[in-house]
């Protein structure tokens, strides 16, 4: 019988000071004695997250042998020494490499053959030296491969720097334009000319396009477009043509509308492809057969996808060539020369469906196991006759499959590496819960061979359910060291993704947003009731929208778990979603709701978990942040931690934690960022007595 964990006795807990604040909306009265967390430079501020995280340190402290332990066994099985799978891309061979004790990739090519001498593009290891986080948002090569534009954030906010280098002479040009959108940039066709996304610095959201000219002064770049609702977020991209520049602005899972130009024209004027309108959606590109294709939600819930030509854009002109489906959701689609491939969405799993466009037949690329993904993988040659595809589910570490369109051969170009992993001595399956209303919803688990439903597993339930994101049946490295220590792992596939198809959101976002967090206890609920665990040994996780859930969950239902670890987690929704300063507010008043609505208000107000926080005794709870969040602000959780502190009943542990050097994503390095699991896993099995 294992040993309970000794938890140290009369430690006295972090207190924040508390100064008064009122907030009156619609006739309520809400107190917010904690607000004042919010001044990040604010000396006090940081003395209050250091001190919660010495409590951490402190009554962890006999789990320290445990949290070394796991985190030496969770790097163990990283393959340290290892390469991806190189991609053809105009002419060039490119990939990245990890090196033996390294933290951050290298990005290289090669030219013409994978026999050519390795050009080194981007050491980020020597990039990040001196920093404690270091991330390079994207690069982009010009069309003659001479040239690419690349953007760094150090410090985690989201905030990226745009350079350029000059990959044959290594030089990095002079200019430098800060406040960028990390993952956009566009090169024109002349090699010169680029197009970026300018951020609020504030609010980070993205508002205006620029057009820069390679040895301008950035100060000289001319405003392309600039994006008056700031309800909706900016894209920009070049199609798989490579023909047509695209401008795209989209307001959460509602609204949508592209703009495009010709790429060898960049000084011309972008226009309209299709005028936006609300809960009107379409996402195009442009294949070299000439044809725009557009998958849309117009009359198709699932979406289903049509085709326009260059000059008759308008939705007048759409002709439908993939009609939508009510169980099916089309999530994304690529086009080739001879084939049409599409990723497709039906019972929480994701496959791929190959049409020949000769001959209109199809077919589903097949797996022998029940539940998995498949989904489309990089594929820039649409001249070839290969698909590239990446395959996993619980127990399949991540294959990058070649698959020939034609012959029906596949070739697995790579399988992720996990050192000591064995296939064979673990299980997964696809279990249906009962909703309270009736509605199925499906949970995908993970376990140790030999495992019995006696109720008396330790059992770890993942959720997020929301903004249409689906969690698909993945491989989760280092969920292996609970599962050899008795552990079954699952994610419930709750309402407000979209595993389900669109219909799935609908029903768990804005007035149907409780669905979420009645699905996910509903779920909890059933894995009791089916005996795969019990009430004392079953944990909840989830990070972000993920952590309100829990937030949520654990107001609810405090005595369902008996331990619950929210990472990152938005939990004061109304005084968030009220404040259009902060990061990303005005984009998602379509998910949860605009406050200065009445009716919106008060349906938030009923579920936000700050605002919902009772004297009543919750589980054992461990609460995690980055000082640097930029999507979800750190002093979200703390303010939620200071008043659970004040008024949770019991003796049950709560624990905050703040990693001062990081932001949402937590660490950036691949090693560091394991120790935040450590920790986060070890306070699991200290409950579960599983220290010793």
């Amino acid at each position: 019988m294992q040993k309970p964990y000794d938890w140290p006795a009369n430690i006295a807990t972090p207190v924040a000071e508390e100064k008064p604040k009122e907030f009156t909306a619609h006739g309520d009265k809400r107190s917010d004695p904690w607000y004042w967390l919010n001044e990040r430079e604010n000396p006090k501020v940081i003395d209050y997250l250091k001190a919660e995280n010495a409590y951490v340190d402190t009554m962890m402290a006999g789990t320290k042998k445990l949290q070394e332990e796991l985190f030496q066994e969770m790097k163990a099985r990283i393959k340290e020494k290892d390469e991806s799978v190189p991609t053809l891309d105009h002419g060039y061979y490119y990939y990245n490499r990890f090196e033996e004790g390294k933290d951050y990739p290298v990005f290289c090519r090669k030219k013409g053959s994978l026999d050519a001498p390795e050009e080194v593009m981007f050491d980020q290891n020597k990039m990040a030296e001196g920093f404690k986080f270091f991330s390079i948002g994207t690069i982009e090569i010009s069309d003659n491969d001479e040239l690419a534009a690349f953007t760094t954030d150090p410090v985690s906010r989201r905030l990226y720097n745009l350079q350029i280098k000059n990959l044959k002479t290594g030089e990095i040009y002079p200019e430098k334009i800060p406040n960028v959108e990390g993952g956009s940039i566009m090169w024109a066709a002349d090699n010169k000319t680029m197009f970026y996304i300018l951020q609020d610095t504030v609010t980070l959201l993205g508002y205006a396009v620029y057009r820069h000219e390679l040895g301008s002064d950035p100060k000289n770049d001319v405003k392309v477009y600039e994006e008056k609702d700031n309800t909706f977020d900016l894209g920009i991209g070049r199609t798989r043509s490579r023909k047509y520049l695209t401008i795209n602005s989209a307001k959460n899972q509602v609204s949508s509308e592209y703009r495009i130009l010709d790429a060898s024209t960049p000084t011309g004027a972008f226009t309209v492809f299709e005028p936006r309108k609300e809960n009107f959606i379409y996402d195009i590109d442009h294949a070299d057969d000439g044809k725009f294709y557009i998958l849309t939600d117009w009359d198709a819930p699932n979406y289903k996808l049509m085709t326009a030509l260059p000059g008759k854009t308008g939705k007048a002109n759409w002709q439908e060539l993939i009609p939508a489906r009510k169980d099916v959701f089309i999530a994304s689609f690529t086009n080739f020369k001879d084939h049409l491939v599409l990723s497709e969405v039906k019972d929480a799993m994701r496959q791929v469906r190959v049409i020949n466009q000769k001959t209109s037949k199809d077919e589903y690329i097949s797996f022998d196991e029940k539940v998995y993904t498949a989904q489309l993988g990089s594929n820039p040659d649409a001249n070839s006759n290969v698909l590239r595809l990446s395959y996993t589910s619980m127990i399949t570490p991540s294959m990058v499959i070649d698959y020939n369109m034609d012959t029906k051969e596949r070739v697995v170009k790579k399988q992720t590496e996990v050192i000591g992993y064995k296939k064979d001595d673990y299980e997964t399956e696809r279990i249906w819960a009962v909703a309270r209303d009736g509605v199925k919803v499906p949970i995908t688990l993970v376990y140790k061979k030999g495992m019995e439903k006696n109720g008396s597993n330790s059992f770890l339930l993942n959720g997020y359910g929301s903004y249409g994101f689906s969690q698909f049946p993945g491989f989760y490295r280092n969920i292996f060291s609970l599962l050899d220590r008795g552990f079954i792992y699952a994610v419930a596939h709750i309402r407000g993704g979209q595993e389900m198809g669109r219909q799935w959101y609908e029903d768990g976002h804005m007035f149907k947003k409780k669905n979420t967090f009645t699905d996910f206890i509903d779920c909890g609920k059933y894995v009791i009731e089916q005996k795969y665990t019990s009430s004392g040994h079953i944990y909840a996780n989830g990070g972000s929208a993920g952590g309100l859930l829990m937030g949520a969950v654990v107001n609810m239902e405090p005595k369902l778990f008996n331990g619950v670890v929210a990472e990152v987690p938005f939990v004061d929704v109304i005084t968030t979603m009220s404040d259009a300063s902060i990061p990303l507010t005005t984009s998602e008043y379509k998910e949860w709701g605009n406050p200065a609505d009445s009716a919106e208000y008060a349906y938030m107000r009923s579920y936000s978990p700050y605002d919902n926080v009772a004297a009543i005794e919750y589980p054992n709870m461990l609460v995690t942040t980055g000082l640097h969040d930029s999507q979800v602000q750190y002093f979200e959780p703390a303010k939620w931690v200071a008043r659970l502190r004040q008024m949770k009943k019991g003796n049950n542990v709560l624990l905050f934690k703040t990693n001062m050097d990081a932001g949402h994503g937590g660490a950036s390095g691949r090693f560091e960022a394991l120790r935040d699991e450590a920790l986060q896993f070890a306070f699991y099995l200290a409950l579960e007595g599983k220290v010793n």
